[in-house]
């Protein structure tokens, strides 16, 4: 089907599967989750099966071509997979823990704005507040404190699904269902440490670019997999020492593992790099409320949970800021190229170069790939 598509129409429906699939995920973890997998047994057993795909598929590809990794390489790999893969993973497992499925894809459109904020902490983008774009890049910060804020302390009327017939007993994708089981503190708890995680992956986007150019993207997706893979490990074993809960079965808590590590890790990351590569990392990151909307269809229509209004709100706010941080991004740019257009001095042309050298040029010309980013 995506092979007789145009390639506008490919990468339309490449975003919509991989927010799919990223529903799937946040629901499929949490039912995981609430039948009694350790969260961070889970992120081991997640990141291991992630890179048990990866590795033969980077030695296939990458055995003649990549860059040799120095020791000093590998370092740089270890320490960014500790705090962007390792940390990141364990505390929105925890959060995801007390909290629910909702409530982790509306907080999954904060990552792009906390990129935005590390980028002007670190001077690589700049908040000009007394310009339009800059109050409108503001006011979308604003929107995110707001929709965090909303979701860790309102819950609102419940909003009950046509569908009663719950596949999974102990699962839960909703406020309402979280609060049974877990305080207040808990869910306040949870919305921290899955905020705190966003945090730590949004750090891991802005101090990606010289790791980018020392290896490939997916010589450097495996390595920091791997990385983790070992780290994810070491915590889990000081965490619990019941090796009876390491335990797999044929349960959903299986089926989770291998979905997030093969679908979620591996196949998504190609479709991302790919879209990235076709469209751009901006066009990826404006697909990302799909991710909300989906889980909230997911968890209401199949697993048959309520939501709550405060998660539906939040989720609005959380959105509406992550597009208001774009729509400045887009005035600024605009302003820029006016800025270059206007300093153009009026009468001057350019000497138009051969046919020849026109007709070489075009022959030579490549799609940008800035696939590095990561969304």
């Amino acid at each position: 089907m995506l092979a007789k598509m145009g390639g506008g129409a490919k990468a339309y429906a490449a975003v919509v599967l991989i927010r799919l699939m990223y529903s799937g995920m946040h629901v499929m973890s949490k039912v995981a989750l609430d039948q009694g997998m350790n969260p961070l047994v889970f992120l081991f057993y997640r990141h291991t099966t992630a890179a048990l795909v990866l590795i033969p598929i980077t030695f296939v590809f990458e055995r003649r071509q990549a860059k040799p990794v120095t020791f000093k390489i590998g370092w740089k790999m270890f320490i960014h997979a500790l705090y962007g893969v390792t940390a990141c993973g364990d505390l929105f497992n925890l959060g995801l823990n007390y909290t629910s499925a909702t409530s982790s894809s509306a907080l999954y459109n904060v990552q792009p704005v906390v990129t935005f904020i590390l980028a002007v902490i670190f001077g690589m983008e700049a908040l000009k507040l007394k310009r339009l774009h800059g109050k409108v890049k503001f006011a979308g910060i604003l929107f995110c404190v707001a929709g965090v804020t909303v979701l860790a302390f309102y819950e609102g009327p419940m909003f009950r699904s046509f569908n009663h017939h719950h596949l999974f007993q102990s699962g839960s994708g909703s406020a309402g269902a979280a609060d049974m089981t877990h305080s207040k503190k808990q869910w306040v708890l949870g919305i921290f440490l899955m905020t705190l995680s966003n945090v730590l992956a949004g750090l891991w986007t802005v101090l990606q670019g010289p790791l980018i150019e020392d290896t490939s993207k997916l010589m450097n997706t495996t390595l920091q997999i791997s990385c983790a893979s070992v780290q994810a490990f070491l915590v889990a074993v000081a965490a619990e020492r019941d090796f009876s809960k390491w335990r797999l079965g044929w349960n959903v808590g299986l089926a989770a593992i291998i979905y997030s590590g093969v679908v979620v890790t591996a196949l998504s990351y190609y479709m991302q790099m790919w879209t990235i590569a076709k469209r751009g990392p901006v066009f990826l990151a404006m697909s990302m409320p799909l991710t909300f909307v989906f889980t909230i269809a997911i968890s209401s229509f199949i697993i048959g949970d309520a939501v709550s209004l405060g998660s539906i709100f939040a989720g609005v706010l959380l959105v509406g800021g992550l597009y208001n941080v774009f729509w400045g991004k887009n005035i600024e740019e605009r302003d820029e190229l006016n800025k270059v257009s206007a300093a153009g001095k009026p009468g001057l042309e350019l000497p138009t170069p051969p046919p020849q050298q026109d007709k070489a040029a075009a022959a030579g010309q490549v799609p940008d790939d800035d696939a590095g980013a990561k969304v």
